[in-house]
């Protein structure tokens, strides 16, 4: 059963980020490793007990600003990426004054956010290597 809810178990989902983010994409440790995570909200994403995706959640003013979003390769095509942003989105709708959601898609990912309501704004850009593109939803 999946289950996705805030934690403070932030070595879990580091733990997650090193698997797919530092081992399976080849980024940097020095890239995915920053010192926002203690200012952060993170989401866990739990199959059966066992972590298997997170978020990290940031807010900046009005803007809400989801990144780091990862799930293992076993879980992928299953929902659960979708699920995941769905609960980001709704937690920021509980933060007052924040008013859109904004992310940095890699772009090969541009339309699994546009099927969540995110619009692509902005030139594409290289971030760890891999092309992005920004994303806004408005809330």
């Amino acid at each position: 059963m999946i289950h996705i809810a805030p934690t403070r178990d932030i070595a879990a989902c580091r733990a997650l980020r090193r698997a797919v983010f530092i081992e399976e994409q080849g980024v940097s440790e020095a890239i995915e490793v920053d010192d926002l995570d203690d200012q952060a909200i993170h989401l866990l994403a739990t199959d059966n007990g066992t972590p298997v995706g997170s978020a990290r959640l940031l807010v900046d003013g009005t803007i809400g600003k989801v990144g780091r979003v990862c799930v293992l390769a076993h879980a992928r095509g299953t929902g659960l990426g979708a699920a995941l942003m769905r609960a980001a989105v709704a937690e920021f709708r509980t933060i007052p004054g924040v008013t859109k959601v904004k992310l940095g898609a890699q772009t090969h990912a541009l339309r699994f956010y546009e099927r969540l309501g995110f619009t692509a704004t902005g030139p594409e850009y290289l971030q760890a290597g891999i092309p992005h593109r920004d994303m806004i939803l408005r809330l």
